[in-house]
């Protein structure tokens, strides 16, 4: 029997990236899936790749978490679950007197209201937990990226007050470094590579972060009944050099 079994997960921004590795790292542990994004092809793409590598069904759902209403909507008619992980966002960066100030409302839209939408309105039973994806930039800032480092710490702020305010159930945030996922590939691939190298180089790790990396972090604060109110690091050591 593996340990999930019969319980209940929903993953927003099920449909690529960290998303998609977390969803398929719960349903290789037993769990019921459900996993929303924006893109239903995306969506159905992934939950068959999921079906096809762990025999197991999931469900999907389409989802955006801008829309206020729709969010709204959908979970008033979903779950409970036993555990969700929220990783949806799209966050326009730059310099804060270069990025136009609808750009920076859209990023805060999508990566932190977009989770405090969700937060608000969705049913966990007691006992189950929520977790969120922030960024090391939340304690290791950017000159370049001042506001995803903002919205990290607010989203980490948020999980701590929230493991109060919704206890029993437990809160948690995961802090990721550089991790090689799709977000990546609007960048030419060699420079993306290069990129990836002298990353890799300055980290004590060595390496640049997978996805699988983060999953294993959202399945470890949710299957360990005492952890609530952390913010987990998983960065290479990115937050310390």
């Amino acid at each position: 029997m593996n340990r999930l079994d019969q319980q209940a997960v929903l993953v927003v921004g099920g449909s690529s990236g960290i998303g998609a590795a977390t969803a398929r790292l719960f349903a290789q542990e037993g769990a019921q899936v459900t996993i929303a994004a924006r893109n239903p092809d995306k969506l159905a793409q992934v939950a068959h790749a999921i079906h096809q590598a762990t025999g197991r069904e999931v469900s999907t759902a389409v989802l955006d978490t801008t829309d206020d209403a729709g969010v709204e909507r959908y979970l008033a008619g979903a779950g409970p679950f036993d555990h969700v992980m929220i990783s949806a966002a799209q966050t326009p960066t730059g310099p804060v007197r270069q990025l136009s100030l609808d750009d920076a409302r859209k990023a805060m839209d999508s990566k932190f209201w977009g989770a405090y939408k969700v937060a608000r309105a969705v049913r966990i039973i007691e006992g189950g937990s929520l977790t969120f994806v922030s960024g090391y930039l939340a304690v290791r800032p950017s000159k370049s990226s001042v506001l995803q480092g903002a919205i990290n710490a607010a989203l980490e702020a948020l999980g701590r007050g929230l493991a109060l305010e919704l206890s029993p159930v437990r809160v948690n945030t995961v802090s990721p470094g550089t991790i090689e996922t799709p977000l990546w590939d609007k960048v030419e691939a060699g420079a993306r590579q290069a990129m990836f190298d002298a990353t890799a180089a300055k980290l004590p790790a060595r390496r640049i972060g997978q996805p699988d990396d983060v999953a294993q972090a959202v399945l470890y604060l949710a299957t360990n009944g005492y952890a609530t109110g952390s913010t987990l690091l998983v960065d290479g050591g990115g937050a310390i050099v």
